[in-house]
């Protein structure tokens, strides 16, 4: 089995002052990094513990000695690294996992993914770093666990793009989220079951009203179990299929930024709002539901004050 080179996990505040005093005391090297709190390299290990979460990241060939000789027992207080499958084991059975992305984004496609683990696939995604795409903050570092899940042998994927003009048409027929969001998951799952036939599990967050992910099954799916709990992304297919469908999403948004020459951010900041204006008073009205979710708040405040703004 490869040798752990990238790790990820959860600190205190406490904990991460425990650490960085910990690594001064032991000769590490300290440098600035964006966004961190600190970032230290020693031998063949790189840290980055970052503000937001606290988390930290390590890099390296010697990621799993530092693990489980100093983060685990001098700060974290407990042995996990090694022993996932004793843990939890249904992480490690036959089972597909389904996770979104670009569903509070204003701009952009809803994507919905699908992964299909068994034992070695989900040992192997824990290998490569994938964990909640979330907790990834670089696009460069999603791009790359995204290649590499998909050359893994025996993971069997599906990725499911709802572009805005095609979402927008959805939206209306299904007339909430929740219940396109459901067709979508259901549609993955039923796809991926044609592939991996024996599978008898699918895991996915929690829904709102659980019964509305169920419904949407259909022959196959109301064949298998269908779990879901909140903090689905720590199971690896859930995580693996929160990348994939982080990398499709971001990858839309960088291709129209190219085509429009105006930039597609993420989320519904006023640096979106700003963009989607700008759309539309180059290209008119109908730009905007080919590129936006129409029925967000921010859509209709966009038209309303290009209406208002105009000459009379």
């Amino acid at each position: 089995m490869p040798a752990l080179t990238s790790y990820t996990h959860a600190l205190t505040s406490s904990q991460a002052a425990k650490l960085r005093t910990l690594l001064e005391g032991r000769g590490w090297e300290f440098q600035a990094k964006p966004y961190c709190l600190y970032a230290a390299a020693k031998g063949k290990v790189n840290i980055s513990v970052y503000e937001k979460g606290p988390k930290i990241v390590v890099q390296g060939k010697e990621t799993e000695e530092f693990v489980t000789l100093l983060l685990e027992p001098e700060v974290l207080g407990e042995a996990k690294l090694g022993y996932e499958e004793v843990h939890h084991p249904e992480m490690f059975q036959p089972h597909i996992g389904v996770d979104e992305s670009g569903k509070g984004d204003l701009f952009g496609p809803l994507v919905i993914a699908g992964v299909y683990v068994d034992g070695e696939v989900a040992h192997r995604l824990r290998e490569i770093g994938a964990v909640d795409s979330k907790r990834i903050s670089s696009d460069e570092r999603i791009f790359k666990i995204a290649s590499d899940i998909r050359r893994i042998p025996g993971l069997a994927w599906e990725v499911i793009a709802i572009n805005p003009e095609r979402y927008n048409e959805l939206y209306t027929k299904f007339g909430n989220l929740n219940r396109l969001l459901a067709w979508g998951h259901a549609k993955v799952i039923e796809t991926l079951l044609t592939r991996v036939p024996g599978c008898q599990r699918a895991i996915s967050d929690q829904f709102a009203n659980p019964a509305v992910l169920q419904r949407a099954l259909q022959t196959r799916g109301r064949e298998i179990e269908l779990v879901q709990r909140t903090k689905a992304e720590s199971d690896p297919a859930v995580a693996a299929a929160s990348i994939l469908a982080r990398e499709a999403f971001v990858r839309w948004l960088n291709d129209q930024t190219h085509k429009w020459g105006v930039t597609f951010y993420k989320g519904v900041s006023e640096n979106v709002k700003q963009s989607a204006v700008s759309l539309v008073q180059m290209h008119g009205r109908e730009v905007l539901p080919t590129l936006c979710k129409m029925h967000f708040r921010t859509s209709s405040e966009i038209l309303s004050g290009i209406v208002s703004d105009s000459p009379k």
